[in-house]
């Protein structure tokens, strides 16, 4: 029989939208804790895409000044003629510098430093410029024997404008401070500041020597703008077969963009999962809240109200709250993304000048639209079939309106699942990856909600009236008729798993900028030191009282060939997958026979040399992203000399070791006779002691340059924080809307516990008791909530590790500890915030408020 009236009335939309303005009045806490997730998700998306967008134009605004010319053409050893009659050809108004590192010593204050030396000639940069104090020594610095100085490293070293420099064997007068160099970043500075000098008197220093470590440009200003595509095509060979690098502007403005590859993608994600809790909490909040208006909307169906009208009335009150959150989020968004660059000035090497754009604020207004439609419309579709019996007979409903909500919905949650994978893949821009992530999110929903339906079960079966009364009506709460057992588990554990992914992914990436040791590692490396001064250097620290930690030997090559693969060929056969980049870097390599305490073998073995074969160790990281395999042949050019080797054994290495480890590792026996340097690696525990003997070195040894870890590694430290926070202050966005999305949906179940705990109370139920039942009930929930979430965020992180931030997945206990606990403590006092006024009221008056 059908259960609704004969002559349902037509009521015009002015009506019904001032119906939905009525019925507000008595919920509106509630309908604001709907607002904040959508509001809070939607800031986070505007204010993530706008510093991206502002981010992406300043790369491309400033492309020709981070460069500093039109085109760089470099090399690792001195100009040949050959060379030269390339470089000629290619245009007349050219600059040339050269750049290294090497130690510098202050004559008025006795410091020294390790500082990167540029020597310049000519009218560089043609775009941007140096910026210093005075404005005129950028220019005049070259008419005599002066330098810039990096104006941070002045200020440590207690030294100004008219003071001596001592760069090898010449003195300098401090010509003016470096402020600003074309291109340079504030960690650049930081770690290796800069000091030019003019490159006439380069020579004179006497770090010039065979094996240094110099890199030789030239910087060229050409009348028309580069095309890259053609110059490669005209020029690629020729610069290969002659083993000179270069760099366009264009090449130059994508390599800045992905030295911040993994900082966007977690950025993008960060986004992503903002709106996805937005999302979770706009459904939860919704269904939560409609499912206390059944009766309402029953006794409205008997006054002739229709089922399309009654989902007209609370789609307006959705569609307004979710319109004004989304106006509120783009505002929010909007003001945080001016905020933004200023925490990441010292990451860029350009500052960033943002501006307010109208498509993503209008983006993040439609969106959060599409969003409030699409998951509330889940819950609102209930109200269609809502029938008049429900009024007098609780939780009446049609079997053909189950039917037709089940038809509904399916389609819906079709719609659902592709809008949010069509928005991770705008946000991720890798099909793969946001098919792994939508893989992940659907396979976590599904296991909470197999969770969710085998804890009711479990709950009904497993009590016993042999029981403690206080843990049986505890577990009994989970399965009781209207309980929110399933909704509670889903939203709790889909929350923690995407609050999990920001922190777990958070580690993944500072994990790997931090270093490991602090206490027990070496913390000074000298290095560029020549074969013949190796005995005098090692005496000299034993003089001091120091440990030789390491001494290894140096030798540079290039990679000519992997199994007879060249580079030209590798470039015309895109099957083979293989970059220029393995061709063109310079590999630094070392020789012995055994392994350090940073290495470990992973496949195959060291293997000694003979003279039929080399068989060399290679990085386990490295050879997996080459897909480089056991027995492979690699040909290396060994500064002139053809050298035929195989990959014997694949190391596993702890680049986070202060150790010197490598990449290659050849056999004893096969590299004594070639050109190298030496590295030694000590440890000084005074700075007293370190600075007399930094003092000593480069008195003898003005050639070899050291690396004072302990000072290098605060300046990096110190970034790394301003690094660190901005990762987590874009993960705590996400937190943030996470836990309202928690406290939400608790709150909002907050009317049927309040229910069950008055009508204990009335039969005679002491708080304590309903405080003891409410607890071992919500610590369930959260416990089993928050453990799903967490298992599965691991194992997400892992992969988007692997796949999306190319990082090695590293286990963080701390945060998988303290987010189980949060989650489970959160969980459980929201359950008692919700039943306080249970304890300090009459039922009676509980009860009529309720109504």
């Amino acid at each position: 029989m059908e259960a609704t009236p004969k002559n349902s009335r037509k009521f015009s939309h002015l009506w019904l939208l001032k119906m939905a303005w009525r019925d507000s009045r008595s919920s509106r806490g509630k309908l604001l804790l709907f607002t904040l997730s959508i509001t809070i998700g939607i800031a986070a998306l505007v204010a993530i895409n706008s510093f991206k967008e502002n981010l992406n134009d300043e790369i491309n605004i400033q492309s020709k000044s981070l460069l500093g010319a039109d085109l760089e053409v470099s090399s690792q050893q001195p100009f040949t003629e050959e060379q030269s009659g390339l470089i000629d050809s290619l245009g007349d108004e050219r600059s040339f510098q050269t750049r290294f590192v090497s130690m510098v010593y202050f004559p008025s204050t006795g410091g020294t430093r390790l500082v990167q030396i540029r020597s310049l000639e000519g009218k560089y940069p043609y775009y941007g410029e140096i910026e210093t104090v005075p404005t005129h020594a950028s220019s005049t610095f070259k008419s005599g024997q002066y330098a810039l100085v990096d104006e941070t490293l002045m200020l440590q070293y207690n030294v100004d404008i008219g003071d001596d420099i001592k760069i090898g064997n010449l003195n300098f007068q401090i010509q003016g401070k470096l402020q600003n160099i074309p291109g340079q970043s504030g960690i650049n500075t930081s770690v290796s500041p800069v000091v030019y000098i003019p490159n006439q008197y380069l020579q004179q220093t006497g770090l010039v020597k065979k094996g240094s470590r110099i890199t030789y440009s030239y910087f060229y200003k050409t009348p028309d703008e580069i095309d890259t595509e053609a110059f490669d095509k005209q020029y690629e060979d020729r610069f290969e077969e002659l083993s000179l690098r270069y760099e366009t502007v264009q090449k130059r403005k994508e390599n800045t963009s992905e030295a911040f590859n993994n900082t966007t993608v977690f950025l993008n994600m960060s986004a992503f999962i903002a709106l996805l809790l937005g999302s979770i909490g706009v459904a939860g909040a919704v269904y939560s809240y409609l499912k206390e208006k059944n009766a309402s909307v029953a006794i409205l169906r008997c006054l002739g109200l229709s089922g399309r009208d009654a989902f007209i009335i609370y789609f307006y009150q959705v569609i307004f709250m979710g319109a004004f959150g989304s106006l509120v989020g783009t505002g929010i968004g909007t003001s945080i993304q001016f905020f933004l660059p200023e925490l990441v000035e010292e990451v860029l090497p350009f500052s960033i000048e943002t501006h307010f754009y109208w498509i993503i604020a209008l983006e993040g207004l439609l969106l959060g639209l599409v969003v409030t439609v699409l998951f509330s419309l889940l819950p609102l579709l209930s109200i269609l079939k809502v029938s008049p019996l429900s009024s007098i007979r609780s939780g009446y409903q049609l079997e053909e309106s189950r039917q037709t909500n089940l038809i509904l919905k399916s389609v819906l949650y079709g719609v659902i699942t592709l809008f949010l994978f069509l928005f991770s893949y705008l946000q991720i821009q890798e099909w793969m990856q946001a098919g792994i992530f939508m893989g992940g999110l659907l396979g976590t929903f599904l296991i909470l909600f197999v969770l969710s339906k085998g804890l009711i079960y479990l709950a009904k079966s497993i009590v016993s009236p042999k029981w403690n009364f206080l843990v049986r009506h505890g577990i009994a709460n989970l399965h009781r008729p209207q309980n929110q057992t399933g909704l509670l588990i889903i939203t709790i554990g889909m929350c923690t798993m995407l609050i999990s992914i920001m922190y777990f992914s958070r580690h993944v990436l500072i994990d790997q900028i931090t270093m490991a040791g602090r206490e027990e590692r070496p913390n000074m490396v000298l290095f560029d030191i020549q074969t013949h001064q190796t005995e005098e250097v090692e005496n000299l620290v034993t003089n001091f009282d120091l440990p030789v930690v390491q001494s290894v030997p140096v030798v540079t090559m290039r990679l000519l060939e992997i199994n007879g693969i060249s580079k030209k060929e590798a470039s015309l056969d895109s099957t083979l997958e293989i970059p220029d980049w393995v061709y063109n870097r310079e590999y630094r390599v070392t020789f012995r026979d055994s392994l350090i305490d940073s290495e470990t073998i992973t496949d195959g073995e060291l293997k000694p040399y003979h003279q039929d074969s080399i068989f060399v160790s290679v990085a386990e990281g490295f050879a997996e992203g080459r897909k480089w395999k056991l027995g492979d042949e690699i040909t290396f050019n060994v500064q002139g000399a053809v050298m035929k080797t195989y990959i014997g054994s694949f190391r596993k290495i702890d680049w986070r070791r202060i150790q010197t480890n490598f990449i290659i590792l050849f056999p004893s026996g096969v590299l004594e006779q070639a050109p190298q340097f030496h590295v030694l690696v000590t440890k000084v525990d005074n700075n007293e002691v370190s600075a007399k003997f930094q003092q000593a070195i480069v008195r003898n040894f003005p050639n070899i340059s050291i690396i004072d870890l302990e000072l290098i590694l605060k300046t990096v430290e110190e970034v790394l924080t301003k690094i660190s926070f901005v990762i987590r202050f874009m993960a705590l966005i996400s937190v943030i809307t996470g836990l309202l999305v928690l406290i939400n949906s608790i709150v909002l179940s907050k009317s049927q516990r309040v229910k069950e705990s008055v009508l204990m109370r009335t039969i005679g139920a002491k708080a304590r008791q309903i405080i003891a039942i409410i607890t071992i009930e919500y610590s369930v929930l959260g416990f089993i909530s928050a453990m799903t979430g967490i298992i599965t965020a691991h194992l997400m992180t892992w992969v988007l590790s692997e796949s999306l931030f190319k990082a090695d997945y590293s286990f963080d206990g701390d945060a998988t500890l303290y987010i189980l606990l949060a989650v489970t403590v959160a969980t459980l006092v929201m359950g008692l915030f919700n039943i306080r006024p249970v304890l300090k009221e009459l039922p009676l008056t509980i009860l009529r408020k309720e109504a």
